[in-house]
């Protein structure tokens, strides 16, 4: 606390002693995110082009997209949930696992996430080609990227929630108390009945719904192992 109030010219500045609280992989996580979202400002055309993950089968995938789609975002919005999701939840999460832990749970979620809306995209894709009324959606589903934490966020808060159940969680809006494990709950029935019923499209409901679950298996499977508090 003396460095955030001090008035050391080396320091580091605002930015370090903004984010000096934040443990190391969120705090990196977190700028890396909003380095490449500044860039996606300055050149959108190219960065979700080249950074976002495309269906596997299109001709605009390549192999780093897996990674890098997991550190781009569309728009304000897009980023601002995700990252204050990220220090508000991820930080706790790091603490408690250790650095190195936290970072393989970030990337498996992640991953884990993309492997679900890649296995949906190929039922879409076999639906669609298998009508030929349908085949323009079929390039459509070629042409269009995927990008953003969301699917790690959703891993990050299912695991907090396992660890903290009773924790209290309150919404902005509405201005809503509940704790942490019904919160997570009622997050997933939404993300499975807007992903089944094709409402609020244009996003990934079964990414989020992929990230959580990969973010479930992995703490049941370190808890089972006795091996989650071990740095």
């Amino acid at each position: 606390m003396a460095q955030y109030y001090g008035y050391d010219n080396n320091s580091g500045g605002f930015l370090q002693s903004l984010l000096g609280n934040i443990p190391t992989v969120t705090r990196n996580i977190f700028m890396i995110n909003v380095l490449m979202f500044i860039a996606t400002l300055i050149n959108k055309e190219f960065m979700i082009g080249t950074f976002s993950v495309f269906y596997p089968k299109s001709p605009f995938f390549r192999f780093w997209q897996p990674v890098t789609y997991l550190f781009m975002h569309g728009n304000f919005w897009h980023i601002f949930v995700n990252m204050w999701c990220l220090l508000m939840f991820g930080s706790v999460l790091e603490r408690a696992i250790g650095s190195k832990k936290y970072l393989i749970f970030y990337f498996v979620t992640g991953l884990g996430a993309l492997m679900i809306h890649f296995l949906v995209q190929d039922i879409q894709a076999q639906a669609l080609i298998g009508d030929s009324t349908r085949i323009q959606r079929y390039y459509e589903l070629l042409g269009t990227p995927t990008l953003g934490a969301s699917g790690a966020i959703f891993g990050i808060q299912i695991g907090y929630a396992m660890l903290y159940p009773n924790a209290l969680w309150t919404l902005v809006f509405p201005p809503v108390t509940l704790k942490a494990k019904w919160f997570v709950l009622i997050f997933m029935g939404i993300e499975l009945f807007t992903g089944i019923t094709g409402t609020m499209d244009g996003i990934a409901h079964f990414a989020h719904l992929g990230g959580a679950l990969f973010g479930f298996l992995l703490i049941w499977w370190w808890k089972k192992k006795g091996t989650l508090w071990q740095r």
